[in-house]
């Protein structure tokens, strides 16, 4: 099929909504900076440690990751899949590299079917959950065109952690000791034991030999330590276990071959937002920012309940079209162009109304094809990060094992992503239409995931963005976005703000929202309802007036720091 990409230049840019916002200064000094923001506090000072060294922003990507697959388990890890959105400093470019899980060969579209053609409960315990891994060939791709040091120098860190332990954190505690089917699986379980049968608690010392003993391989073979040998067969043994054994085998995992993209980017303001294409959901954030900037959501404010409803609303239009047409260009026609086309934009933002209505439907862009609705739910088990390397290199990273813990099954002492489930379980609608996002052999499952960099006019770096929170990541970055952007807030209090998540219903944080907002969208016909607003996992950062202004989500235990080093 025809993948269809599309890169908007500056001039184009303009052309799609006004351009009102003073440009953020990008002026130099800034090659002696480092910053790091992830979701963990071992990871931050794990990619700082590599960037002190005089490591690349890659190369400290390598490090945060392997880190975070100790300390995150229930968010991300080397088991599972990932985008990096990659600004090259020297030549002001943007390259994607999709490390997204694929579909093994013997996968089919009714894989998660029962006899009667239904979904079968809890799909992401089963052995058909598991997607072919990405993350580590990925890295591994970015790191040959863009690291600095020496790949077999990148882990000393997680591996030194994993053999003396690190301290559970009350976030892990609450995952390792709540009532998550992935938490209570046989193989979650028997690493979080204590001697004594009980589990482990915040403070306690959690140690993984088994996963330090794999990082020394990881560091001496490369990715062949995962893609073959006797850690692939391990993976291909567990996958194939009950209950619903799965079909991976060896061959799939030595045939996993990460992709360089093109970006996507498209204008808002002064400023071009650069995204992974399909099938990541970046033209969905950038279709939600290009709506949103045919209002007049920049003259209003955090305090101000009309604001929130035009983001609702925008929010909702957005994802009837991403839910039916954006899936794995290499197998479906994406009408990415379509969906962006100003006309087009035009025609959807002009749906919002004075009051919330029934569920938008999808509109027909150009190049539209025929196709079911998708409603995949996306669990919310993933993690983001930023690195700006002493060069002005940066990495935004969105990584993931997709529910909490994965499919709950490990290998080595790290978790195996439940990436499948992230297609269409339900493949085919009443008319026997396929969705866009149905299981094909080889075939990457649509995205949430959204790592976002800013560029200014003349291509340089202004900020970046991500989150976690499965279906939410889009409209988690969109309200840091346009927090930062339109609104001035500090990075910081932008990640803070509540989140308000519209997709079939309205659902935020009703505790952190003022009465007045509450009340402001009652008379607007929206009832907000508890519900997915708590799992963002935000990190984000804006280059102004010469230094790095940068978060970490408040909901997690993520620290971001920012140093002077001198460049090597």
């Amino acid at each position: 099929m025809k993948r269809l990409m599309i890169l908007f230049s500056v001039a184009a840019a303009f052309a799609l909504g006004s351009c009102t916002t003073p440009v953020i200064s990008s002026a130099e000094p800034r090659s002696a900076q480092i910053f790091v923001t992830t979701a963990n506090p071992l990871a931050t000072e794990a990619g700082l440690a590599v960037l002190r060294r005089g490591g690349s922003a890659v190369d400290a990507a390598i490090a945060v990751q392997a880190m975070l697959s100790l300390a995150e388990p229930q968010s991300s890890g080397i088991g599972g899949g990932a985008f990096m959105n990659y600004y090259d400093a020297a030549t002001r470019k943007i390259i994607i590299y999709d490390g997204r899980e694929v579909a093994p060969a013997g996968a089919t579209a009714d894989m998660f079917l029962d006899d009667n053609g239904k979904p079968v409960s809890q799909p992401a315990l089963t052995g058909r959950a598991t997607g072919v891994p990405g993350a580590v060939r990925m890295l591994k791709l970015a790191h040959e065109e863009h690291g600095r040091l020496a790949w077999a120098g990148l882990f000393a860190d997680a591996e030194r952690t994993a053999h003396e332990g690190f301290i559970v954190s009350p976030r892990l505690s609450r995952f390792i000791n709540s009532n998550a089917a992935q938490a209570r699986a046989p193989d979650a379980r028997a690493y979080f034991s204590e001697g004594d049968g009980s589990l482990v608690e915040t403070g306690d010392r959690l140690r993984n030999p088994a996963y330090a003993g794999f990082l020394q391989r990881l560091a001496a073979e490369g990715p062949d330590a995962l893609y073959r040998g006797p850690t692939a067969v391990r993976i291909a043994e567990r996958t194939q276990a009950a209950p619903l054994g799965g079909s991976m085998t060896v061959a799939d995992l030595a045939a996993y071959q990460p992709i360089r993209r093109e970006a996507l980017c498209g204008p808002y303001r002064l400023y071009l937002l650069c995204v992974p294409p399909p099938p990541s959901s970046g033209v969905g954030l950038l279709q939600l920012m290009a709506m949103l900037e045919r209002t007049d959501i920049d003259k209003r404010g955090p305090d101000d309940p009309q604001a929130w409803f035009l983001f609702g609303e925008a929010s909702r239009i957005m994802y009837a079209d991403r839910d039916q047409y954006v899936g794995d260009p290499a197998f479906v026609d994406v009408p990415v162009a379509g969906l962006l086309e100003p006309a087009y934009v035009a025609s959807r933002a002009a749906l919002i109304g004075s009051r919330a209505g029934p569920m938008p439907v999808a509109g027909r862009p150009a190049g539209a094809p025929t196709a079911a609705l998708d409603r995949t739910l996306e669990p919310a088990g993933t993690s983001h990060f930023i690195v700006a390397d002493a060069w002005g290199n940066v990495v935004s990273m969105t990584t993931t094992v997709e529910s909490l813990f994965g499919s709950g099954r490990m290998v080595d002492g790290f978790f195996l992503n439940n990436q499948m489930t992230d297609f269409s379980l339900a493949p085919r609608d009443a008319a026997g239409r396929l969705s866009v996002n149905a299981v094909t052999p080889g075939k990457r499952p649509r995205s949430s995931m959204t790592p976002v960099i800013i560029l200014d006019t003349e291509r340089r770096f202004v900020g970046a963005a991500g989150s976690a929170g499965g279906n939410a990541i889009i409209v988690y970055v969109a309200k840091a976005l346009v927090a930062a952007i339109d609104w001035g807030l500090p990075m910081q209090d932008a990640l803070a703000l509540p989140n308000l998540v519209a997709r079939w219903t309205f659902n935020g944080e009703n505790t952190k929202f003022s009465p007045q907002i509450l009340e402001g969208l009652r008379a607007r016909g929206v009832q907000l309802e508890p519900g997915q607003g708590e799992d963002s996992g935000l990190t984000g950062v804006m280059f102004r007036q010469g230094r790095f202004d940068g978060g970490a989500d408040p909901r997690r235990e993520g620290v971001a720091r920012a140093e002077r080093v001198n460049r090597r």
